[in-house]
């Protein structure tokens, strides 16, 4: 079976979309919704395919299913992380917790549970890449504190001199907190401001993140502290 399939007009103009996905008819439905919007489409069936056509298409956005042959989504998803910050959308048939959270935290920027509505996926496909589009500004993107550096613009955070692989959900978190030190957010702010006002997911997303980031930062000044706020939200705090 050919696993790699390339759809679409204009190919110097239309954004180009990755659609990873078993299902044949998933594919199809949604490189006709995505055809609509003049996406350019690329698609492949299983998880090795997803990652060689990744490399080769330089696709704009990544639309990834997780039960996958041979590489499952996860491990598509950290491979892409490796090297690349482009946006992934992860689709899964589960509603747990558990596939939200995991997808999140290996670096998702969002996530779609089936059965979908076809609009649904192009919807969030635009509000992602809109926020992508955002975040990429031209101005150098860094803070610094004691023993801490948050370089948005090449989405680099160091600890003692030291590069911590780290997430661009956390990274822009963390940078957003940093940015505006004491400052207290609440989850819906930070929601609206990190993730876009047009993002579908609920609060717990940002715990997640922030747990992540813990696990990351925490003991490593006493000049600073990622804290919870407690019936509030978060800041960065610093002291003298």
């Amino acid at each position: 079976m050919k696993t790699i399939v390339h759809y679409g007009g204009n190919q110097m103009s239309a954004e180009k979309i990755l659609v990873v996905d078993d299902d044949l008819n998933i594919c199809e439905l949604l490189r006709l919704y995505l055809e609509k919007e003049d996406y350019t489409v690329v698609i492949a069936h299983d998880g090795a395919s997803a990652v060689s056509t990744f490399n080769a298409e330089s696709p704009a956005l990544v639309l990834l299913d997780i039960m996958l042959p041979k590489l499952d989504g996860w491990q598509v998803c950290r491979e892409i992380r490796k090297f690349s910050e482009v946006p992934i959308i992860m689709l899964t048939a589960k509603g747990e917790v558990f596939d939200r959270v995991l997808g999140l935290e290996l670096g998702a920027d969002d996530y779609v549970v089936k059965p979908f509505d076809a609009k649904e996926v192009v919807a969030r496909i635009k509000a992602v890449l809109r926020r992508s589009a955002s975040s990429m500004a031209d101005e150098v993107k860094e803070v610094h504190y004691d023993k801490l550096s948050i370089n948005l613009t090449n989405y680099e955070l160091r600890v003692n001199g030291v590069q911590v692989d780290t997430p661009p959900k956390e990274m822009e978190l963390i940078f957003h907190l940093a940015k505006n030190p004491n400052r207290v957010f609440t989850r819906d702010q930070l929601l609206d401001e990190v993730w876009g006002f047009d993002y579908y997911g609920d609060s717990r997303t940002v715990d997640v993140h922030i747990k992540r980031l813990r696990e990351k930062l925490d003991g490593v000044s006493d000049k600073w502290e990622l804290r919870t706020v407690w019936g509030v939200g978060y800041k960065f705090e610093t002291r003298d």
